[in-house]
């Protein structure tokens, strides 16, 4: 099977992930959410340092659960900056709280984060037509400012060109990637 190049193939997780994840389109809300977190906390790390951490944020971040984390309090603040499995940068615990808040803010305005994220393409899926690697794009400094507008942390350009690859929304699999 050809992956794309950038998969580590001594890392079964990544294999994993790459195979069965990246590029797939997602429209459940937990899932959103989840790797909205997960790329927020990515900010400055590589994506495989994170992905190695997964299983270790599920279980401190309530299985990614966004109502209770936007109810987190100095307490669960502090035992996530001490939880040595996880990333353990107190901005971006603070972000992953806020944000939690404001993707139900915008349920409540769009009736599902996923209408709401998907309606920036009009439910298309971008597939790229070569191997350019990119970092950002129209789209994605688009819905950066929107996010950014409404009071998200740690949602830059990069961060959710990153995000909405990962969610399926672009496809930027590789023209020799068997998964294409």
């Amino acid at each position: 099977m050809n992956r794309c190049h950038w998969v580590n193939m001594d890392n079964p997780l990544y294999i994993k992930y790459h195979d069965e994840e990246w590029g797939v389109p997602s429209y459940e809300d937990k899932y959103l959410f989840e790797m909205l977190l997960l790329e927020s906390f990515q900010a400055g790390l590589s994506w495989e340092c994170v992905l190695n951490k997964r299983e270790s944020f599920r279980k401190a971040f309530d299985d990614f659960d966004y109502k209770k984390i936007a109810k987190y309090d100095e307490k669960k603040i502090e035992e996530l900056k001490n939880n040595k499995d996880i990333i353990r940068n107190k901005l971006k615990i603070n972000a992953s709280i806020n944000n939690a808040k404001i993707f139900m803010d915008i349920q409540k305005e769009y009736e599902t984060f996923s209408k709401y994220i998907w309606h920036f393409t009009n439910n298309k899926i971008i597939k790229n037509k070569n191997d350019e690697i990119r970092a950002t794009s129209p789209l994605s400094d688009e819905i950066s400012n929107d996010l950014k507008s409404r009071g998200m942390k740690f949602v830059g350009s990069t961060i959710v060109y990153s995000y909405l690859q990962a969610i399926g929304i672009i496809n930027d699999h590789e023209k020799n990637c068997s998964i294409r």
